[in-house]
């Protein structure tokens, strides 16, 4: 837009020809733009960046030694209003002014700390010199509007004197000293790891000759044994051959005769077996059919005597009717001679049963005859 001016981020921008606020003789503007009413309105910048002043200056120490520094500061334009204005004021038309003027103000605060200090604390506390110069112009620096962000020392020399050096001798010596016994001592080191090894590897090389010796000696001995134990090892294989061989032979034997008792034996003792059961049935049903044989031929005798009982009690009454016999009791006595006379005939049947128990009947081996016992004569066998 025509009239309109934006700033750069590192730069202020100042306008003049209008009324400021304040006491202020321009506007600042920063970080945005501002419109510029042309020909009433003048706008010119101001870096806000940062500059780089260097310094180096012969300076006076307490004890009278000249010294050679050189330091670097880093500074800039103030961010606030006021610092603006003030660098404005006293920079704006010659910017370049603020390095060669910041330059100059350190160096005199430079020279006056180390008038108050001594080489040996300049040395030993460069840190202390900085913060102290710092401290000494950021008043100054600020009143022109300038604020300081850092100050190295970077070289402190006595000009060729020699005094920093004769102040670093002892330290040199006792250094130069500690290296050389820390140099002694590690060449002893070195010595003694020299020596340790040596022993070592002469002691690692008799280890070596003895177990190459044990080593030989075990394989001639090896060797020996191995030259003996051939015979012997050829023997002992025969032997185990020959027991194996045995045991096979053994193992053979005894499943033959597995297999002969399962062939033969087993057979045979089946068939004996199965004909002494035959037997014994055919005994067993013989006696059966004795006994049936014997029950049947007593049945029929028992029939026949029972068939002959009445003829025996008839032919013994007979027997009483020839005799002279007198019943003294009547019917009683009669009755009691009839039973009598049965009671023989039960007797006589009892006695001739009884004795046909004992009675083997006679059997023919030739013929199927049998002899009665009543009649004395042959009667067919049934």
């Amino acid at each position: 837009m025509l009239g309109y001016k934006v700033p750069a981020p590192d730069e202020a921008m100042l306008i003049s020809g209008g009324k400021a606020k304040g006491s202020a003789p321009f506007r600042v503007v920063t970080g945005h733009g501002a419109f510029i009413m042309p020909f009433f309105r003048k706008v010119r910048f101001l870096t806000l960046a940062m500059c780089e002043a260097e310094v180096a200056e012969k300076c006076v120490t307490q004890q009278g030694i000249t010294l050679n520094v050189r330091a670097v500061i880093a500074f800039k334009v103030g961010n606030d209003t006021e610092s603006i204005i003030a660098a404005a004021q006293r920079f704006l038309s010659e910017q370049d002014q603020m390095s060669v003027l910041t330059g100059r103000i350190f160096a005199g605060h430079l020279r006056s700390i180390i008038g108050s200090m001594t080489v040996e604390q300049i040395i030993r506390e460069r840190q202390k010199l900085a913060t102290e110069v710092l401290d000494g112009s950021k008043e100054e620096m600020a009143r022109i509007g300038l604020c300081v962000d850092a100050l190295q020392i970077q070289s402190i020399d006595d000009d060729g004197l020699g005094y920093i050096n004769a102040m670093s001798a002892p330290h040199n010596a006792a250094i130069q000293q500690q290296a050389q016994i820390a140099q002694a001592q590690a060449n002893q080191a070195a010595a003694e790891a020299e020596q340790e090894s040596q022993r070592k590897q002469a002691e690692f090389a008799r280890e070596t000759a003895i177990v190459k010796a044990q080593y030989k000696a075990e394989v001639d001995k090896a060797q020996a044994q191995a030259a003996q134990a051939g015979p012997l090892a050829e023997a002992q294989a025969q032997r185990e051959v020959l027991a194996m061989r045995t045991e096979l032979a053994q193992k053979a034997a005894a499943l033959r005769q597995q297999e002969l008792v399962a062939e033969v034996v087993k057979p045979a003792e089946a068939e004996a077996e199965r004909v002494r059961i035959l037997a014994s049935a055919d005994a067993e049903k013989m006696k059966i059919q004795a006994e049936a044989a014997a029950s049947h031929n007593r049945v029929a005798l028992d029939r026949m005597l029972i068939d002959q009982l009445p003829v025996i009690v008839e032919k013994a009454a007979r027997g009483l009717a020839g005799a002279n016999l007198t019943v003294l009791n009547g019917a009683e006595g009669l009755s009691q001679v009839a039973a009598g006379l049965v009671s023989q005939g039960v007797a006589i049947f009892e006695a001739l049963r009884g004795g046909t128990l004992d009675y083997d009947l006679d059997h023919d081996e030739d013929s199927d005859n049998v002899v009665s016992p009543l009649t004395g004569g042959a009667k067919e066998g049934a």
